[in-house]
This record gives C-alpha cells, structure tokens and sequence, in this order.
C-alpha cells in the first residue's frame, strides 16, 4: 500500500530531479569524461567496477536525489535525468547486480518483479498506448552505469530499429 502511494504521488506532482547538479553526479559524469551526452562515448570509457559505487547506489542510499516514482523492498523507480522520451524513467534492482549477463538463476524471481513494476508504472504514467522497454548490457551494448536498470521509454511513438 505504501508502495502504491509513494509511486500515485510521484507521478502526480513529483520535481524534476536535480541529481544533473549535485556535486556527485559532476563527479560520475567526471569519472566518465564525457560532457557531450553520448552514451555509446560513455559507454567505452566506462568499465566494470565490482563493488565500486555507482550513480544508482548514490541514489539508493539517498546521497545523491532524483524524483522516486515508486519504490518497494526489491527495487527503486526514478525519471531519468536526461530523458529519451517524453517519458523516461529507470527501475533499477536494490541488489547490486552489475548487469544482466551477470544475473544469477537465484535472481529470477527479482527479474521478474522488476519487468512487473516497469508495467505498473508504464501504465500508472499514462502509457497505455505503449512504450519500450530497455536493458543495455555491456561494452558494445552501451551500458555506461554498471547497476543493471530497466529503461522505460514512452509518450511519443519511438522508432524501429532501436539501433
């Protein structure tokens, strides 16, 4: 229930995240060395950091804002900070799982959960006429924040092929 509320107020009146400002995120998009917005530039710089901290743990943890959707005991849903789409938001899992050719059998049921949630806020958005969903993984799958994260696209109608 709690749950419910949190992700009715969040798409109702919730403020555009300022995580672009924070000094943390200067400092990911420092660590990155790209300023231009090009994720496939980010993507080749960015490498695996096993425990390291993320973007994502930074917002977990709640060092670093962004404008929560929805949030329960398995994963967060925030807007992204620099959307795609007229719609744009990212469910990312609490476990730290770097990416999905990284997910483990014993992570199904979490997997699951999170395409689940993605549906539920997809549709409590508004996007009932469709929308895309997006995992990038890897290197050449131009995965430049090493938390995997469920990307939700929608609001305009998105082109084929993606790539």
């Amino acid at each position: 229930m709690a749950a419910a509320i949190v992700l009715a107020a969040g798409l109702c009146g919730a403020r555009r995240a300022e995580a672009v400002a924070a000094p943390r995120a200067a400092q990911v998009r420092g660590a990155a060395g790209v300023t231009d917005g090009n994720e496939v530039s980010k993507a080749q710089k960015a490498a695996p950091r096993g425990a390291a901290p993320t973007i994502s743990s930074w917002i977990l943890d709640r060092s670093l804002p962004a404008d929560v959707l929805y949030e329960d005991q398995q994963c967060l849903v925030f807007r992204d900070v620099v959307p795609q789409a007229p719609v744009h938001f990212l469910v990312i899992p609490k476990k730290p799982i770097p990416c999905i050719s990284q997910a483990e059998e014993e992570d199904q049921k979490l997997l699951g959960h999170l395409l689940l949630v993605a549906k539920k806020t997809a549709k409590a958005g508004g996007l009932g006429d469709g929308y895309r969903l997006v995992i990038n993984d890897g290197q050449l799958g131009a995965q430049s924040v090493y938390h995997l994260h469920i990307h939700v696209l929608g609001g305009r109608q998105l082109q084929w092929p993606p790539g």
